[in-house]
């Protein structure tokens, strides 16, 4: 089995053992790759996660019909996912929607909790726009009264929306000026097939599915409010670190399988009668490339902790553990790909695949500079109330 950063129990170990050998035997590049074509209504491997692994419950408490686990879970598994590439919606889905639901005390998100353990429902996270990317200026979604009813209206367009084809619920911030302020934001969790919705899927670079969803006066009840109405930013932004660090996560599986499959070639390839491997230049390159992968693993694994800390202290640690991951993604992805020559762009070489996907988690949820800025503006904000 492959080496992890987390420091692991025996239930963990198992669970990621198993995992990343059905992985191995179910989601191979050729495999994944027919899956993907073929995945326009359900997703790969779904219901075998559900049912045959109930993997869909690591993360969540055993009164919540889960196994008793947490955000560590999470991480395992998106590694595990990583080392094989695999898109599916678990980050929206268990992540990002489950990790809302499972602390609300509303016993019918509790209920939503149940129906994500057994594969019934599967959530989109609806929030990225075209002007509001990252954080939240620029979001324009709107939510109003509606003109017909006692309802609210929801209005407004989302963007690479990664699972809305296959979502039974969507998850959607949009500002509230009636709740108070211009600056209130709510979310609702809304049906997909709710009248109003539009969706058109495209494809990722790295071969996955992602939407344009378009919300036109859809009708939506007070109900379907996520947590306290015009206060969501608070709920978002710790899931956003809960999902940022997920696909920090997830990163170390993909760079993993880069590094073992560049070291493979370099051992074998042959050039004026050696391996390329012994070759000093290319030795320095690939120290590069596993120093950088060490450095973001040891920092994913310390920021672990980090969530259950407060706000400012959890986005500061989780954007560096970001910045240094995103580094790495970058460092090992174009090392691999440039010590495999030609051919590691190839779509029949796994190399290029992979390449793509780091290329893609080093931009998600923020890129670097993004990061960055976010960390000095926490400094500054701790430094003033200091001095206050």
């Amino acid at each position: 089995m492959s080496t992890t950063a987390f420091d692991l129990d025996d239930t963990q170990r198992m669970l990621r053992d198993s995992l990343a050998r059905f992985l191995a035997d179910q989601h191979g590049l050729e495999q994944r790759l027919h899956q993907l074509d073929q995945a326009l209504d359900v997703p790969p491997l779904w219901q075998a996660f559900a049912h045959d692994l109930g993997i869909l419950g690591a993360a969540f408490g055993e009164d919540q019909g889960g196994l008793g686990g947490g955000a560590l879970e999470n991480l395992l598994i998106m590694e595990a996912m990583g080392e094989t590439l695999y898109t599916g919606p678990y980050l929206p889905t268990v992540v990002i929607a489950g990790g809302l639901f499972k602390r609300s005390a509303d016993p019918a998100w509790q209920r939503m909790v149940g129906r994500i353990v057994d594969g019934h429902a599967l959530v989109a996270f609806a929030h990225t726009e075209a002007n509001a990317r990252h954080g939240w200026a620029g979001l324009r979604t709107t939510l109003n009264a509606h003109t017909h009813g006692d309802g609210l209206a929801l209005q407004g367009h989302k963007t690479v929306v990664h699972g809305a084809r296959w979502a039974t619920d969507l998850l959607v911030t949009a500002r509230d000026p009636q709740a108070g302020s211009d600056e209130a934001v709510s979310l609702l969790c809304i049906p997909a097939n709710t009248p109003g919705i539009r969706r058109t899927d495209v494809r990722t670079i790295d071969g996955g599915h992602a939407s344009e969803v378009f919300f036109d006066q859809v009708l939506a009840q007070p109900g379907q409010i996520v947590g306290r109405r015009g206060h969501a930013r608070p709920l978002v932004d710790q899931a956003l670190d809960e999902a940022t660090l997920a696909t920090c996560a997830e990163a170390l599986g993909v760079m993993q399988r880069l590094m073992r499959d560049t070291l493979d070639y370099v051992r074998q390839r042959r050039q004026f009668g050696v391996p390329i491997s012994s070759f000093q230049a290319l030795q320095h390159r690939l120290a590069d490339m596993h120093l950088a992968l060490e450095q973001a693993r040891a920092l994913t694994a310390a920021t672990v902790p980090m969530l259950d800390a407060p706000a400012p202290q959890r986005a500061a640690a989780v954007s560096s553990a970001k910045v240094c991951v995103g580094r790495a993604c970058r460092a090992v992805g174009q090392g691999a790909v440039q010590l495999h020559g030609g051919m590691g762009m190839t779509e029949e070489l796994a190399i290029g695949h992979y390449f793509r996907r780091a290329t893609m988690i080093e931009q998600a949820f923020g890129p670097a500079d993004w990061h960055i800025d976010r960390v000095a503006r926490l400094h500054a904000e701790a430094q003033a109330a200091t001095v206050g």
